[in-house]
């Protein structure tokens, strides 16, 4: 930002005083509370969100100095379940991330499934000599649990993975959502969610390798698989 630009401190200071303003009328909106939800408290809570935005940003442009909190947005969590007490249908939708982290590894177990399939030894189309090819073969041939279970042994390693489980009065019409599967979740209808990242494990790595023994694996030691289903 340019100085021209730049907040005056006087400016600093009140956005500081606009923070403990909304810091007491968020503790007095949670000693008068009614319930858990509140609407008063949320209230409070979005207010003191945007002071401390506010201050956070103008104390960086005027003294590149940041607040050692931070309160997390609306859109971070989701809103209090409204859904059916008692539902009868309930969707789960799952998204895994990986790196092809040994393309030939991956390869080469896509062209033993192919190879077991095909009398010849392979395809005509020879799907399993490029990578999207190889994916589409073992994503067709092994369930994604499994492949979950045993992505190493494909050449994948693990990125982050959300699961979410969502209420509904009734079951969708079959084939509507498959054309954009995760488009239209109401997070009212959320009733529970699973998260799992490498941010969250940061601190405990260390610990989780030291307690896990993978077998060191090769191109030529690979554990047969399958094929047949």
């Amino acid at each position: 930002m340019s100085d021209a630009a730049q907040p005056t401190a006087a400016e600093v200071r009140a956005a500081a005083e606009a923070v403990k303003t909304a810091l007491d009328r968020h503790l007095a909106a949670i000693e008068r509370r009614s319930g858990e939800d509140d609407p008063a408290v949320s209230e409070a809570f979005n207010q003191l969100a945007a002071a401390a935005e506010v201050y956070d940003e103008l104390l960086y442009d005027r003294f590149d100095e940041v607040t050692p909190f931070e309160i997390p947005g609306a859109e971070e969590a989701l809103p209090p379940y409204a859904g059916p007490e008692e539902p009868n249908a309930i969707s789960v939708l799952i998204r895994r991330d990986y790196i092809v982290a040994e393309p030939q590894r991956l390869l080469a177990q896509a062209q033993r499934v192919e190879a077991a399939e095909y009398d010849d030894g392979a395809d005509d189309d020879d799907a399993a000599g490029t990578v999207p090819g190889a994916l589409g073969i073992l994503f067709g041939e092994f369930e994604p649990d499994e492949i979950a279970s045993r992505h190493k042994e494909f050449g994948l390693e693990e990125g982050d993975s959300t699961l979410w489980v969502t209420a509904a009065e009734e079951p969708p019409e079959a084939g509507e959502w498959l054309e954009a599967p995760f488009e239209h979740v109401d997070p009212q209808q959320v009733v529970c969610r699973f998260d799992v990242s490498a941010v969250f494990d940061e601190e405990s790595d260390g610990e989780e390798d030291d307690e896990l023994d993978f077998v060191d694996e090769d191109d030529e030691e690979l554990e047969p698989l399958d094929a047949e289903k």
